[in-house]
């Protein structure tokens, strides 16, 4: 199969969809890999480092997705690559359809094969190409909250992780998934007292077996964060529906019994957000104000830290790509149910629900495009 890797040019992005190693696995196995000129460089892999794992360097992006059978990326398609996704082309890449309209009719109208990370799912329920950025985001949004708390950033002012003779800062997680665990795990070693909302007893109950002492279990409901939210300083978003847009769990009428200062860090931005008040922003202009409280929203928050998240990544996704690249994507999602469950749009079909049901769009069995 002909492999290409673009490189990635939403604001702000470092990451690529591919390590040499990656690369070279895969040339290694016969198939084909052209990565655009210094599309690995904000990872802080040059060229030279993959034509040696046997890739193939061209200048532009254009040729890149004009030559490629699959095209491995980071992050979505923006309204500049439009252009290029082509018909029964492979996309490779985190998609999040049911937070943009734009995306999904654009890639309908593509025809494309969308196989979406962020839905590639194991029979226990577990997302295992969007784990490694969800632990990333959820180690960030700590260390971003952290810094917006600062006075000269608008924050409130306080030290997470208090002094002697001064209380730590109150931190606020809801959702006890892989995001949720570690920005709680992160903010407890900074010292903070931390609570962690979640729906599930099963899960409230593994959580409070393996935090430390400075992290309180509560159940998730309206009643239990409109209370807490009064006093915390800094409150993480780490909810997900795998594929559907996430619930408005802080309304902006919230906001105003919040602290002025505080800190709201969404780290489901990707979906929609999971904050009535969330509008997506950039590492160039992450935050925003509304009523005193400080939104940090930034939707790519690993490309901050690109050279862990592309290793991370690629450790994740490279197994399923040298599958689908053995065995063309019909096949190889015929042969994994995990796979299967990655498709979102297939010739100009929808055939994830979460993203049917965002927009209000016909929803195809899968079997259909098979």
């Amino acid at each position: 199969m002909i492999i290409g890797v673009p490189k990635e040019i939403k604001s702000n992005e470092n990451r690529v969809a591919l390590t040499p190693a990656g690369a070279l696995e895969l040339t290694r196995r016969g198939h084909t890999v052209y990565i655009q000129s210094t599309a690995g460089v904000g990872s802080g892999f040059e060229d030279e480092e993959y034509e040696s794992a046997g890739a193939k360097i061209l200048a532009t992006a254009d040729e890149v997705w004009a030559i490629a059978e699959m095209i491995m990326k980071v992050k979505e398609p923006i309204a500049e690559e439009y252009g290029r996704c082509r018909k029964d082309q492979l996309i490779f890449t985190y998609f999040h359809f049911a937070s943009s309209e734009e995306l999904t009719h654009a890639m309908v109208k593509s025809g494309a094969v969308c196989l979406a990370y962020e839905t590639v799912e194991t029979k226990d329920r577990q997302l295992p190409l969007l784990i490694p950025m969800s632990e990333v985001a959820g180690r960030m949004a700590i260390q971003e909250g952290a810094k917006y708390l600062e006075k000269p950033v608008k924050g409130r002012g306080v030290l997470l992780g208090g002094v002697p003779g001064v209380p730590p800062g109150k931190v606020l997680v809801i959702g006890g998934g892989i995001v949720g665990t570690q920005a709680a795990k992160m903010a407890a070693g900074l010292g903070a007292q931390v609570t962690i909302l979640d729906t599930s007893l099963n899960r409230l109950r593994y959580l409070s077996d393996i935090m430390p002492a400075n992290v309180t279990t509560m159940f998730s409901n309206e009643y239990n964060i409109r209370k807490l939210i009064r006093d915390h300083d800094l409150v993480v978003g780490a909810v997900l529906i795998p594929g559907a847009k996430a619930p408005k769990l802080i309304t902006r009428d919230m906001l105003k019994t919040m602290h002025a200062g505080a800190v709201l860090v969404d780290v489901a931005v990707d979906q929609g957000g999971c904050f009535e008040t969330t509008k997506a922003t950039t590492h160039a202009d992450p935050t925003y104000i509304i009523d005193d409280v400080v939104h940090y929203c930034v939707a790519n928050m690993p490309g901050a830290v690109p050279f862990t998240s592309t290793v991370a990544l690629t450790n994740a996704t490279l197994p399923y790509a040298i599958q689908l690249a053995n065995k063309g994507w019909q096949k190889a999602c015929r042969d994994n149910h995990e796979l299967l469950l990655g498709l979102n749009v297939v010739g100009g079909k929808v055939v994830y629900a979460g993203v049917a049901e965002a927009f209000n769009l016909p929803l195809h069995k899968v079997e259909e495009v098979m």
